[in-house]
This record gives C-alpha cells, structure tokens and sequence, in this order.
C-alpha cells in the first residue's frame, strides 16, 4: 500500500483552483481553506461556517493570525481588488497571494486592526471600517422612506405627475395653488410679506385663511404660524393645462419643491424631493427666504 503524502504540495498544484462566482460563493454555507501554509501553519485545512460569529483560538504562536489575516483575509481582499479596474489599482495595495492550495466560499473582508483605532467608545465596527456611510447609501437609494411622525410612505413626483394629478380634479372646482414658505414658526413676518410683494405676489394663507397683503403688514410674533404664498386662483376646466403647468412651475420656486392645492375641502400636498404627503414633513425647512424670526 502506498503511503498517502503529508508533504507540501507541489507548485503545480498550488494555486490552481478558479474563483467561483460571488452568487455561488454567497450560496455556500462553508468557508473551506485547504493546504494552508502562511508563516507557521503546516498545511491546514480548516472548515469555518459562514454567516456565523466565528472565533479561532489557541495557544501563542500556533498560528491564528496568521490565518484569519494572512491567509483568509489577505486572499479576500487580494481576489477584491483584482476586480476592480486598472485604474482603481493603481491606488490600492494588491495583497501577495497567501500560501495556500486554495480557498472555497471567500467573499471580500474587513480586517479590523488589532489595537485601539478611535477614543470614542461609541464607534462601532460599521464606523471604524466605514462600512457605515455605504450602507447609508444603499438604505436611501434602495429602500422605502417612511415619515418619522406618522409612519406614511416618504414620496416624491415629477412635475408631469404633479400637472397629471391636478388636472384629476373635477372640472368646476375653484382650486388654490400655494406655495408654503413658514412651516410652524413664530414671527411676525413684515420684511417677508414685503419681499413677498415685491415678488408680484397679492395673497398670502396664514394660518388657514387666505388675505391679502397690505402694507406694513405684519402678525403675532408670539405665535406659532403656517404661511403660504397664493400663487393662483383657478376654476377647472380641460383646456386650462398651461395655466396649471405655469402656476406650478412658480410654486414650485418659492415653496422649494414643494406646493399645496386646495380644493375648497382640503390641502393636497406635492413635493419634487421625497416629502410625507400626510402631514408634510421632510428633512429640509420649508422656508426658503432667509428673514429673522423677530
């Protein structure tokens, strides 16, 4: 009977094993290290559970760095950055090739150095790798937003679907178009209305009721108000698109994206930037002029 070798393999062996997919690697349920020679490993092979909190332990010297960052993490930051374009290599440090026959199941590491990296103890894992701000970004370009008041779907439209909604409305109906500039501020507002003037604007809404601006004008600085500037007052018909497509545009201006059309029984709210169309908040201020609250 031949003896099985226990050697190292040789160099024609080594290395020879192809990449799998990332869709099959992130199918398999093992991290499979075979012939693992790093440093002082003697030809390890090693079975390690994905998607599990794992922790290599063992005595000094026995070799656990070196293969959690020498062998498996070197090889998966090695097999990322070869992935990237030749230009992007250029400003990355390409990893040597570990010592190792091959390793089955390996998706791009994190390697978290060994040593305090920051004095704030709330920095975490996500933070400390900056892992965080691309999450942040996957979780705004692919998820759902919800209104942190009321729980309704953040949404946002296009001016053709905001001109495409109004135009819904039953002909007949006196609608108002306003453009909210104060949203629950105190103030009294003087220089606002004056600029509002000076804008060619006649009407404003505060507080739910609808006069129009005379001079010197000014409210309670006490109290908390709700201002909109009235961008158009119109009776709806079919051929009356251009007019809502103008008045739009404008409130769409001075109420930075976002506009109110009132139907006689309630506000309906628009918004070109994702804004709660329940009770309109959003993460900007709905006031675009810059004036004191005095």
């Amino acid at each position: 009977m031949k003896k099985k070798s226990v050697g190292k393999s040789t160099d024609k062996k080594k290395n020879t094993a192809p990449i799998a997919p990332l869709d099959a690697m992130m199918e398999q349920q093992l991290l499979i290290v075979k012939g693992a020679r790093e440093h002082n490993l003697k030809n390890i092979d090693v079975e390690i559970p994905r998607d599990k909190l794992v922790v290599i332990t063992g005595l000094s010297g026995s070799g656990k760095s070196s293969l959690a960052f020498d062998t498996i993490y070197a090889e998966g930051q090695r097999r990322y950055v070869e992935s990237l374009s030749a230009y992007a290599r250029q400003f990355l440090g390409l990893m040597e090739r570990p010592d190792v026959d091959y390793i089955e199941g390996l998706s791009p590491a994190i390697s978290i150095e060994q040593k305090t990296v920051s004095t704030n103890p709330r920095s975490t894992v996500g933070t400390v790798t900056e892992v965080y701000d691309f999450l942040r970004l996957l979780y705004a370009r692919a998820g759902t937003q919800f209104c942190v008041n009321c729980g309704t779907t953040v949404q946002k439209q296009s001016v053709d679907q905001i001109i495409d909604a109004i135009m819904k409305i039953p002909a007949g109906t006196k609608i108002q178009i306003l453009a909210p500039i104060v949203k629950g501020r105190k103030g009294h507002y003087r220089e606002l209305f004056e600029k509002i003037v000076k804008d060619g604007f006649l009407r404003v809404r505060v507080d739910g009721v609808v006069t129009e601006i005379s001079k010197g004008m000014k409210i309670d600085r006490y109290k908390v108000h709700d201002i909109e500037i009235v961008i158009d007052r119109i009776q709806m018909k079919k051929e009356i698109r251009s007019r809502i497509a103008d008045s739009v545009d404008v409130a769409l201006q001075f109420g930075e994206g976002v506009l109110i059309v009132n139907d006689g029984q309630r506000d309906i709210l628009f918004s070109k930037s994702y804004s709660c169309p329940q009770c309109g908040h959003r993460s900007r201020s709905f006031m675009p002029y810059s004036f004191p609250c005095l």
